[in-house]
């Protein structure tokens, strides 16, 4: 109906997709805030209201594997009108739900069909040029932070004044505006790989074999990755400790500092044509190494650990632009299998940097988690730096 050329990206467009790419990214986080509400009501212990936010962590895991790959073979405009129907009918199905087993379900294919997020990334960076790809990766990622920045205040607001089933409700309408605008006003592509969708999945460890930037630029992501879980993870224990005594709802406003992300967006996809993505890269990486320089030191200072914190989220989402602009320079046929892949490396590198990070922490305190995450952003940096082979 409202059909693009393949090249084309127009100002509308590219507010649209990022809106979305903020709104679905958000699906990730909502239930998080309300798990006290749901286990009040539903009469869950605390290790069942952990299978939650995990079901949905789960599904978004093994969508970028199983799904993110179908935007290689077949229009993305019908992929994620599809997608954006099955997160309308989970998000449904979590506010009629009953039962742990009813909401786990749920909120595992609302994470799956979160996919959206990565089939939209990929769909821009196909319809940009080389010398705007980084403005436009540069945008995604800013509505990305957003969503992930404002998705806990929205939820908790909306929780704390209608109750944890209004929250999935917001979730199932944000869903179905933003699926009937998309497909509405996405361009059709038509992709020539008619691959068979085992063969497709399993060429992307073909790709990754094949292409050593993408190697390089997935382990590169995947260790500063690591670092900032590690961060993520552990703060919340260490402010909740002396000097702080911070309960749950102080230690969230932390998570608005992550709004300077936006900052390191928007200044790497300016610089990233002119300095070259491995050069923006590292420069992202030496603004981490410094946060968690200062947040080490000066762990025990709210104006330290604010400054701290600040220069990681700049420094990751200025990196996470100049690498993703590399990812999406390697083979123009194959960027929703791509970026899966990277995704992929990401989230398992996440993944490994909670876990040991909250066993560092418990062991030997904060300080160690920053060396620890220290140590993590310079091997990525020596990654990034290294001969391509």
């Amino acid at each position: 109906m409202h059909s693009l050329k393949t090249s084309e990206m127009s100002k509308g467009l590219l507010f649209l997709m990022t809106s979305a790419v903020s709104a679905t990214a958000a699906n990730l986080y909502f239930n998080q805030p309300v798990l006290p509400q749901i286990g009040m009501e539903l009469n869950l212990s605390g290790d069942a209201l952990g299978t939650i936010p995990a079901a949905s962590q789960l599904g978004y895991a093994i969508a970028l594997l199983f799904i993110s790959p179908l935007g290689d073979n077949m229009s993305r405009k019908a992929l994620i009108s599809m997608l954006s129907l099955l997160l309308v009918a989970s998000a449904t199905f979590a506010f009629y739900a009953n039962g742990l087993l009813m909401l786990i379900a749920s909120c595992f294919f609302i994470g799956l069909s979160a996919n959206i997020t990565q089939q939209l990334i990929p769909f821009a960076a196909s319809l940009s040029t080389q010398d705007n790809k980084g403005k436009i990766i540069a945008t995604l990622m800013t509505g990305l932070t957003v969503g992930i920045v404002l998705s806990r205040t929205l939820s908790g607001f909306v929780g704390e004044q209608f109750g944890w089933r209004a929250v999935f409700m917001m979730s199932a309408l944000f869903a179905l505006v933003f699926g009937v605008l998309l497909h509405l006003y996405l361009p059709n592509n038509k992709p020539n790989n008619k691959m068979p969708y085992i063969k497709l999945v399993l060429s992307m460890f073909s790709l990754l074999k094949q292409h050593a930037i993408l190697r390089k630029s997935t382990l590169t992501g995947a260790l500063w990755f690591a670092a900032f879980s590690a961060l993520l993870t552990t703060l919340a224990l260490h402010v909740n400790e002396a000097p702080f005594g911070y309960n749950a709802q102080q230690a969230g406003m932390f998570g608005m500092i992550a709004i300077t992300g936006v900052l390191g967006a928007k200044v790497s996809g300016a610089l990233v044509n002119k300095l070259g993505p491995r050069k923006m890269t590292s420069l992202g990486l030496i603004c981490i190494a410094a946060g968690f320089a200062i947040a080490g030191v000066y762990g025990s200072s709210l104006i330290g650990l604010i400054l701290g914190i600040a220069f990681i989220d700049m420094g990751v989402f200025s990196a996470q632009v100049s690498n993703q602009v590399r990812v999406f320079s390697i083979e123009p046929t194959a960027q929703s299998r791509i970026n899966g892949i990277y995704m992929l490396g990401y989230y398992i590198g996440g993944a490994f940097g909670s876990f040991v990070g909250v066993s560092i922490f418990e062991i030997y305190g904060w300080q160690a988690v920053s060396l620890f995450s220290a140590v993590l952003v310079i091997m990525s940096l020596l990654v990034n730096n290294a001969k391509d082979n």
